[in-house]
């Protein structure tokens, strides 16, 4: 592989294409809009001259990987990607109206790979004409600096592809862990029903917000809180995921409690919005 295609320059889009050219890529990223791309391209350019301030990248490296960034809103300048990882909004109909298009650009052997953290690839991968060579490829949050990523090999992809995929995302620096094609995979099926119960902690009156942030990261190790982390993640983020995993697995774990659908309601998403379960901004 040579060339890598990024659909979507929004937070994880950016830092896919970041880690992509970081390893020696040429990196296509690709937006809708014009003024999307630009504030896609101004977040790469920060993230990497921050990494020159403290050290971790020196300004020549820095130039060269900006030298293998290309930004774009014409979907057919991925057409000689090797493999496109896609990064758009977590609505399924509009990524497999994405992938259709894409499909007829790309060569044949391009390999395709979402992003997506609750959705399933198989869905998204019947509507192109390589199910094969297709599989989910979820990066965390920050993507520069969190190095797990979860391959997921649906029924139809072929053992050939999971192979390259999972060698691409070491290849990036990141420790890739395998998982099957269920709502949220490995890591948010663990991780979202246990944030739903600490909203559910708050909501039933087992403690405050600060004493069930503190008792899990002082009783059990987290550097975050639950409640402290749904703010971080956002709770509108958090909600739809859940709806998602809910609608799969009709199980009450999964269903997003009363009052996390209020917050989002009431517009309280987290530090995206300045409150959430805390307030942010002014040294709070």
């Amino acid at each position: 592989m040579k060339k890598a295609g990024v659909l979507g320059c929004g937070l994880m889009g950016s830092g896919i294409a970041e880690v992509c050219a970081k390893a020696g890529y040429e990196t296509v990223v690709r937006e809708v809009e014009e003024a999307f791309l630009k504030k896609g391209m101004a977040r790469l350019e920060g993230s990497l001259s921050r990494a020159v301030e403290k050290g971790k990248l020196a300004a020549a490296e820095k130039e060269a990987i900006a030298g293998r960034l290309h930004g774009t809103t014409a979907l057919e300048d991925l057409r000689d990607c090797d493999i496109v990882v896609e990064a758009i909004v977590e609505n399924l109909d509009a990524k497999k109206e994405t992938y259709a298009a894409l499909d007829r650009i790309c060569k044949p052997e391009t390999i395709f790979c979402s992003n997506t953290s609750s959705l399933t690839i198989t869905e998204m991968s019947a509507a192109t004409s390589r199910p094969d060579r297709f599989a989910g490829l979820h990066f965390f949050n920050p993507v520069p600096v969190m190095k797990l990523v979860e391959v997921v090999r649906t029924i139809a992809t072929s053992a050939e592809t999971e192979k390259t995929v999972l060698e691409f995302a070491r290849s990036l620096g990141k420790e890739p862990i395998r998982a099957q094609d269920n709502s949220g995979f490995v890591v948010n099926r663990l991780l979202v029903p246990y944030l739903l119960d600490a909203v559910r902690a708050l909501e039933e009156g087992v403690g405050s917000r600060e004493d069930i942030d503190k008792g899990m990261e002082l009783g059990c190790g987290h550097p975050m809180g639950p409640l402290k982390l749904l703010d971080f993640v956002g709770l509108d983020t958090t909600y739809y995921i859940a709806e998602i995993m809910f609608n799969e697995y009709r199980e009450k774990r999964f269903a997003p409690p009363p009052l996390l659908k209020r917050m989002v309601l009431a517009g309280r998403l987290g530090k995206k919005s300045g409150r959430g379960f805390y307030e942010y901004g002014e040294g709070k």
